[in-house]
């Protein structure tokens, strides 16, 4: 009979033979373990009520290696950082697809071409501006040193024939190109007496004394016998006070002349058809074409028309024609 002192108490061996006549406590003690085992998580550790089983060994993390100790490869190995998938199994990286796009320009950093000439601009290089380009065929009056529309026109019309940037404006490379392409203008070019060429002459203005006046030139020529005497640049009436065409004469001179009907100036006129007189315009000196006369042969050179005024005599023809 087993006494109760006998049985397994972790501390001998007494009691040995009865717990091998009695094989179901060690049974009972291993359940013991395991159930343990189970409770303490995944790594086995020492159960309550079973310390004297020695515990499993514990598998180890591999310790960090001393400074002065030789790392092994093995260290190394498990140091080294977890390697990426398989070659095995890892699908390959995709080649990069082909590409036709052309890689975008960079901004230019030149900078734009200085201007040297734009609409407004008043100068004696305006002036050899439009003596140059007339050499060439752009520019189809006389210079008149102001850069207004028509020279803008005439510009962009050099600028496009040539590939350049069509801008009106003159910059420095619009100026380089013009000058390697013409010559230097002469005085008789640079300053003629129209703005607008003089038209060949009505036949009636090539006998005697005569203001031979173009609408279609928009200038008037004083000619004796048939040679130019001087030329100046001449406006008419609106379509509603039309100056009159055909031949007249001179019938009346007032230098001071003050219009009685519109109260407005009108120095050296020269009455050929009624109320109608050659005359200067202050109005047509400071406003150019954008205007018109009340029917009058209106002159924007008071200098030409003053000179004009004491070589004609009254009786002298005129003739007002297209």
């Amino acid at each position: 009979m087993v006494g109760t002192d006998s049985g397994w108490d972790g501390r001998g061996t007494r009691g040995a033979r009865a717990d091998d006549a009695v094989p179901g406590r060690r049974v009972a003690a291993v359940s013991l373990v395991a159930l343990a085992a189970l409770a303490t998580g995944c790594e086995p550790g020492t159960a309550t009520g079973a310390r004297d089983t020695a515990p499993p060994v514990q598998a180890t993390r591999a310790a960090a290696p001393s400074p002065t100790a030789p790392v092994s490869e093995d260290a190394k190995a498990r140091t080294a950082p977890p390697p990426g998938p398989s070659a095995s199994t890892a699908a390959p990286a995709p080649d990069p697809a082909p590409t036709t796009a052309r890689p975008a320009p960079e901004p230019s950093t030149a900078p734009p071409s200085r201007v040297l000439m734009r609409t407004g601009a008043e100068s004696d290089r305006v002036r050899e501006l439009q003596a140059r380009l007339r050499q060439i065929g752009h520019f189809g009056r006389n210079p008149t040193g102001y850069y207004g529309s028509v020279t803008a026109d005439a510009v962009r019309s050099f600028q496009a024939k040539r590939s350049l940037p069509v801008t009106g404006s003159t910059d420095e490379v619009t100026w380089q190109r013009l000058l390697a392409m013409t010559r230097v203008p002469t005085a008789a070019e640079l300053r003629p007496p129209t703005e607008r060429p003089v038209s060949a002459p009505d036949e009636r203005c090539l006998k005697g004394r005569v203001l031979c006046i173009s609408k279609n030139s928009r200038t008037l020529a004083w000619m004796i016998d048939g040679r130019v005497v001087s030329a100046m640049d001449v406006r008419f009436g609106s379509e509603y006070t039309p100056t009159r065409e055909g031949v007249f004469e001179v019938f009346w001179k007032s230098r001071d002349h003050v219009s009685t009907l519109y109260d407005t100036p009108m120095p050296y006129a020269l009455f050929f058809s009624g109320g109608q007189a050659v005359h200067y315009s202050a109005d047509f000196a400071a406003n150019g074409y954008g205007g018109a006369s009340h029917g009058c042969v209106n002159v924007r050179d008071k200098k030409k028309v003053a000179a004009l005024f004491d070589q004609v005599r009254t009786g002298d023809k005129v003739v007002v024609y297209w």
